[in-house]
């Protein structure tokens, strides 16, 4: 809270305090550095409130879902009589607001100075809220991202954003989804669980059109499964809405109906009227530009998170806030490399992936250079017992490192910690296959992949 004692100067002023913003603080203060964080709305920003943690929590509750709908063919008699969605949203606001408490305490306890209003940078050491002024000798970038939407395309009524159908209070019979990146998929994953008929529409020609393209042809033939609906190469065109619904037109004139549209084209950078460009701070559509130490380029200003251009992912921004705490303390840390941070999309099936793609392999070492390698679910025991389908997919430099790995399948987000490690440490098949892994665990079809690669496939065919 700024009240008369709230000092105006510090070592690190802090612009944002979502996932980059807040790591910032908390490892500079760590550092013993006096640290000043400027936030309008509530300390943990989109991931927290509106992003990461309640969508996961509808995935959860989407799982359970599944769960007791097909509870039978295990041999367990349970049918699903409905979803209420004032149980289902009052369960995944206690979960935001107890990780909300604790953040609030952590950021206490290290003494970080939160600065309560709409920030503006009005100087190279400058920041000022509600009209008074806050200087640092170093200034931290951190405002986030907003979700996006397409020219012409007006969010309201049943025409929605995430922001919106994360408080919807009830499930929608028909859906339309608007985008089959991360946010569309699982919206869709999390409707269809819920018991409604939908369809995603994405210009691309994939679904998750960022990941490896077998991931991507993987996803699609699991949603086929589901019954969830997609349109590939389709363009919109135009949405017109009623009382009873949408009636969305893609290029060439074909209709889709359904009671809501969610748009879910992404996320742009929220830097617009902060004053960033008056000070001379390289703005590219909204993003501001850095270095490979995230420096700006102007004073001793830096930006983390989603404003920078790259991966808009809460544990990127987290690792970025980190690194320049500890850059501006001097500790002089590692670069990050943007390939190897971690990638998991928490639809069903999960996506989850780490390092190059085939094709990003192909191209930086040579399509002669790479090895690519699929070991299929379908010999590992656990998935068997979880009823889910899928691979991991490992790109290798032929005799050298992995420099990829691709996961599709129920749970395998929590496997991408192994995987980051492989290929982070440049690890060779050689060197995982020797490593035991438990059985039964789903862990192990990572074990049987590199034995597969390293020329010892068990559980696979040669």
């Amino acid at each position: 809270m700024v009240s008369e004692s709230t000092p105006r100067s510090f070592d690190v002023l802090i612009l944002g305090g979502g996932s980059g913003g807040y790591a910032a603080a908390l490892r500079a203060s760590q550092l013993g550095l006096q640290v000043g964080l400027v936030e309008e709305a509530k300390v943990g920003g989109t991931c927290l409130h509106n992003g990461c943690i309640p969508t996961k929590a509808l995935l959860h509750a989407a799982e359970l879902a599944d769960n007791a709908r097909e509870g039978e063919k295990y041999g367990v008699n349970s049918t699903l009589e409905g979803i209420d969605m004032l149980k289902v949203n009052s369960y995944k606001q206690g979960v935001i607001d107890r990780l909300y408490r604790g953040l609030q305490g952590l950021v206490k306890s290290r003494k970080v100075t939160v600065i309560e209003g709409h920030g503006r940078l009005v100087g190279p050491d400058t920041v000022e809220v509600n009209g008074e002024r806050y200087t640092g000798t170093n200034i931290v970038l951190a405002t986030g991202s907003y979700a996006r939407s397409l020219p012409g395309l007006e969010i309201g009524g049943r025409v929605i954003t995430s922001d919106q159908a994360l408080g919807m209070e009830w499930v929608p019979q028909r859906a339309i989804v608007l985008g089959g990146g991360v946010i569309g998929v699982e919206f869709a994953s999390v409707w269809k669980s819920f018991g409604a008929d939908v369809t995603i529409v994405e210009a691309l020609p994939h679904l998750a059109p960022n990941e490896d393209e077998a991931l991507s042809k993987g996803l699609e033939r699991a949603f086929r499964k589901r019954g969830i609906n997609f349109k590939l190469g389709a363009r919109f065109q135009s949405v017109t809405q009623s009382d009873a619904g949408v009636v969305v037109t893609l290029e060439g004139g074909e209709t889709l109906e359904a009671d809501i549209l969610l748009v879910a084209v992404g996320r742009g950078p929220r830097t617009a009227d902060l004053g960033y460009e008056e000070q001379g701070i390289r703005v590219d559509r909204g993003f501001v530009l850095t270095d490979e130490r995230l420096h700006t380029g102007v004073a001793n200003i830096y930006a983390v998170g989603d404003i920078v251009p790259g991966l808009q992912l809460a544990h990127r921004g987290f690792g970025q806030g980190i690194f320049v705490a500890e850059e501006i303390a001097g500790l002089a840390p590692q670069a990050i490399v943007e390939s190897n941070i971690p990638r998991v999309t928490y639809c069903d099936p999960e996506v989850a992936s780490v390092g190059l793609t085939e094709a990003k392999a192909a191209e930086q070492y040579g399509a002669d250079k790479i090895q690519a390698l699929e070991y299929n679910l379908g010999g590992n025991g656990k998935s068997q017992i979880l009823g889910t389908t899928g691979f991991v997919k490992l790109v290798r430099v032929v005799d050298g490192p992995v420099v990829g790995v691709h996961m599709l399948g129920a749970r395998v987000g929590e496997q991408i910690g192994e995987a980051q490690l492989i290929v982070s440490w440049d690890a060779h098949p050689e060197d995982v296959a020797p490593l035991i892994h438990a059985h039964p665990t789903q862990n192990e079809a990572l074990g049987e992949a590199h034995l597969a690669l390293a020329g010892k496939p068990l559980h696979a065919h040669d």
